[in-house]
């Protein structure tokens, strides 16, 4: 016989760490897990949902399914009675191992009858019913708070997130060493928000993805004003173009160098969009100032351009 462990979470923010522990606490001989894609909502009926169809299909007769909470199963009565009638179909046997519904055969049937006994039928429904209206005061205790702190001037709901003309600017930021708390205050957004806006930047992201090589450190070369003038008027990457935005602009003469700081492979990127000043149809200067470049990206020495 064997014993078939169903877990569902209602949104992708929730996770089935309580479900583990109140299973795991039960001490389930080989269970065989079925949990839901994150997100499954409750209203969906339970014969509806693809992992307890699939549950269905694998059990036998005489098996037992087991779900931390009658709630993560079904929602309603009605969806406890719809439930109940199938279990009993395929001979199944169903433990619930917490809340008000933990240590009750839910699956007794009348002996000669077949029928759900009547007094399981009103235990269900009185529970069910009850545990619906819970919800129900929940939800208005919840609305009357939003609507209090909607009259003092607070506004409900997620802290908007990082616009998208700002996230340049909070990566920079950051790869200069501000703060994820002081990034959320200047730019009036979460810091899970900054979070995500700097997700493969952070040291976790770093230290997990082993495979990657260690990131370049930045090295500031003198671009040519020519480089420089024909690159802004090129469509960039997002790297490229923040490292020529916070470029220096140094006077020479009648020129000027733009002294940027980026790390190798920008530089190598920015000396492969500027390939056409070294053709024929670029005037001699561009060609020179081209050639110049490419020998100070080229010094870098370790890296290659591909």
């Amino acid at each position: 016989m064997a014993n078939l462990v169903y877990k569902r979470v209602s949104t992708d923010q929730q996770s089935t760490d309580r479900q583990n522990l109140v299973l795991d606490e039960a001490g389930i001989k080989e269970p065989v897990v079925f949990e839901e894609e994150a997100g499954t909502s409750s209203r969906l009926h339970p014969l509806q949902r693809p992992k307890f169809g699939t549950l269905l299909e694998y059990a036998r007769p005489g098996d037992t399914v087991h779900v931390s909470e009658m709630f993560r199963l079904v929602r309603g009565t009605v969806h406890i009675l719809d439930v109940l009638d199938v279990l009993h179909r395929d001979h199944l046997a169903l433990r619930i191992h917490d809340g008000a519904f933990s240590g009750m055969d839910l699956t007794a049937r009348h002996p000669r009858t077949g029928e759900l006994l009547s007094t399981v039928k009103f235990m269900v429904q009185t529970l069910a019913a009850a545990g619906e209206l819970q919800r129900d005061l929940q939800r208005e205790l919840t609305y009357n708070g939003l609507r209090a702190a909607a009259a003092k001037g607070n506004k409900g709901g997620r802290r908007p997130a990082v616009p998208a003309a700002k996230v340049d600017d909070m990566r920079t930021a950051y790869l200069e060493s501000r703060s994820i708390a002081a990034l959320a205050r200047e730019h009036g957004v979460s810091r899970g928000a900054v979070r995500t806006a700097v997700a493969d930047l952070l040291p976790e992201h770093v230290a997990a993805n082993k495979s990657a090589p260690a990131p370049e450190a930045p090295v500031t070369l003198d671009m040519p004003g020519k480089v420089a003038d024909f690159l802004r008027a090129t469509e960039l990457d997002d790297a490229e173009r923040v490292s020529l935005a916070y470029g220096q602009a140094v006077r020479r003469g009648a020129g000027y160098t733009l002294r940027v700081t980026a790390t190798p492979a920008v530089h190598r990127q920015l000396l492969d969009r500027c390939q056409p000043l070294d053709g024929t149809a670029a005037i001699p200067a561009q060609r020179k100032a081209c050639r110049e470049y490419e020998n100070r990206v080229n010094a870098l020495g370790a890296h290659t351009r591909s």
